[in-house]
């Protein structure tokens, strides 16, 4: 009989999380911010000397967030910030490799998002109206990766992600920074919005 298929991960923080079955007590901001801070968004088909990281796409997410929702509880914040944070162990796949995967990739996004929230106090789902204004942030910051440094036309990033409100990207910028002071960014972003919870 062949031995079981491992499905776990050693993290960096010494942690063994289960990737079929996580536990919050398996989930460390350092390895998250560690991860995120390694990953290339748009598969790593950005202009610039650095990657642009998730850990980058999640800052910028959490501030478009914050523009428009300054009147919903910090706890909706935090988890614009961590948004994709299930990607510091399964990696960031654009959408047509998603669609491609199939319906498996969403299960394990979906567990891994449950067992994060519940580590640092968010509920397991977030409700509907939240992730709504998440998902748009999301787009927004897409649209701006993808004319500012994706190499997107304005018409193609139209098309795929919608055009935002000039006062939705107005003063936004984008970093390409080393991984690390970006991994610093996420993690004292993350302390912050704790603090204020």
């Amino acid at each position: 009989m062949p031995p079981p298929t491992r499905a776990w991960q050693r993290m960096l923080s010494g942690r063994r999380l289960d990737l079929l079955d996580p536990t919050p007590m398996d989930i460390e901001i350092e390895d998250i911010a560690h991860g995120l801070a390694f990953v290339a968004r748009w598969n790593g088909q950005t202009h610039g000397d650095y990657p642009y990281t998730v850990a980058e796409h999640s800052l910028l997410v959490e501030e478009i967030f914050t523009r428009s929702n300054r009147a919903m509880p910090v706890k909706w914040r935090l988890a614009a910030l961590l948004h994709d944070a299930p990607e510091y162990v399964i990696g960031d796949m654009i959408g047509p490799v998603k669609a491609a995967v199939g319906p498996g990739y969403a299960d394990l996004d979906a567990r891994l998002t449950a067992a994060i929230h519940l580590r640092f106090g968010l509920p397991a789902k977030l409700p509907e109206s939240v992730k709504l204004k998440i998902k748009r942030a999301d787009r927004i910051s897409a649209w701006l990766e993808a004319i500012r440094i994706a190499g997107f036309t304005e018409s193609e990033a139209n098309r795929f992600f919608g055009r935002p409100k000039a006062r939705e990207i107005d003063g936004l910028e984008l970093h390409l920074r080393e991984p690390i002071v970006t991994r610093a960014a996420f993690t004292a972003r993350h302390a912050r919005l704790l603090s204020w919870m």
